[in-house]
């Protein structure tokens, strides 16, 4: 039988070969734009599912431009994935006011996503009503196969942990008529992704599709690598652990059936390294709370202490839930300076490198319903000066 790559390949390489390929080119390793590609869009607009949408996400595809600009014409909330969900999962495409048709249709553009955004968060409260995709192929049936990144499937299962989409949120794709095949079902796992509307330059196809969209985040398939690429990624497992659920990886379960491996030891030695109640004394400073390393004031070399400045922190938020987040995401400090009452702390790490890598860890972290800002601070300290003043 025919992988999922094998499909893939033979409607791109049919793409290339009959002259229905358009702009990028090659359409090979890319969700594939073709000649039509705004007509098929421009149907959407006869869909009830569309016009009763209020707020839409749409993939940031080239073929589904049309649709983009559609929902922008009709006054629609329009969200847009952020590229390879580097910075957070979505961009909301803001025209500014009184925006001519021409500004519109550079807003649709991959250039106007990034002129005319303003990034949405987990605390974003979205509320999706239809979701856009594009596809390599897709089957009648709804079964669909992406370019094998996997990340529509992912934004999709992250959507549902966030609540930002229903188990009846009305899922469609543009293809071109040849994109349409038979595609076995064997070949579809748990996370992927079918659809309920297919749009092409000559039908819109209803799959009627029963097989269950994916229920949420299915972190046994979620690698270390995936974790670190994603950063929303780790805020999503952060809060969903909170709530009690199994969040172990998949390299966590191949560690757990090889408890002695050299990776598992090393996993389990990390875990007690940092945490902070076994090396950490801790002081009441005024409306400050200083928590330190008493090994730091020793350490040799002459680097500098770099701090990390975390702001937007929650009232409600406790010095105690930035620590277990600070744990979590590997990113303990050999201090922590703790300023609840100006929402803010700032983390002092050995060196620069140390630090930049606890911000990039740390990106998107989500605490009280705020996502955090979090930055190298202003103004960096040397090493040797451990003391923090209370407030005067």
């Amino acid at each position: 039988g025919a992988s999922k790559q094998d499909v893939r390949e033979k409607v791109w390489d049919y793409l290339e070969a009959s002259g229905l390929a358009a702009f990028p080119r090659p359409v090979h390793r890319r969700i594939p734009n073709f000649q039509g590609s705004h007509q098929a869009c421009c149907s959407i607009k006869e869909l009830d599912v569309f016009n009763r949408a209020r707020e839409i996400k749409v993939d940031p595809d080239k073929p589904l431009e049309g649709v983009r600009l559609a929902a922008l014409q009709a006054r629609k909330t329009l969200l847009v994935p952020t590229p390879r969900l580097r910075t957070g999962l979505f961009n909301k495409i803001v025209p500014p006011s009184g925006a001519t048709k021409e500004i519109l249709r550079i807003c649709a553009t991959s250039q106007g996503v990034k002129e005319y955004s303003v990034p949405v968060g987990l605390d974003g409260k979205a509320r999706v009503d239809l979701v856009v995709v594009g596809s390599v192929a897709v089957s009648e049936k709804g079964w669909r196969i992406g370019k094998g990144e996997g990340y529509a499937d992912m934004e999709y299962a992250m959507m549902v942990s966030m609540g930002a989409v229903q188990e009846d949120t009305p899922v469609i794709t543009i293809v071109h008529d040849c994109q349409v095949v038979d595609i076995a079902e064997e070949l579809l796992d748990d996370h992927d992704l079918t659809v309920d509307y297919i749009l092409t330059p000559t039908r819109t196809v209803k799959t009627n599709c029963k097989r269950p969209k994916p229920q949420g985040i299915i972190w046994h398939k979620v690698s270390y690598e995936m974790l670190e690429k994603i950063p929303i990624l780790k805020s999503l497992r952060y809060r969903e652990k909170q709530t009690g659920k199994d969040v172990t990886l998949q390299d966590e379960h191949s560690d757990l059936a090889n408890t002695n491996t050299p990776a598992a030891l090393n996993e389990k030695a990390m875990a007690e390294n940092t945490r902070p109640q076994a090396a950490m004394g801790s002081a009441q400073v005024g409306q400050h709370y200083v928590e330190s390393d008493s090994l730091s004031p020793r350490l040799g070399g002459s680097g500098m202490i770099t701090t990390v400045y975390v702001g937007n922190i929650p009232p409600s938020v406790r010095v105690s839930e930035l620590k277990c987040a600070l744990r979590e995401f590997r990113a303990t400090p050999l201090r922590l300076n703790w300023q609840g009452a100006q929402y803010r702390a700032f983390l002092d790490y050995k060196d620069k490198a140390t630090a930049e890598s606890a911000v990039s860890s740390l990106k998107g972290l989500s605490l009280g319903g705020n996502t955090l800002r979090v930055e190298l601070a202003k103004n960096q300290r040397n090493k040797g000066q451990v003391e923090i003043n209370s407030q005067k």
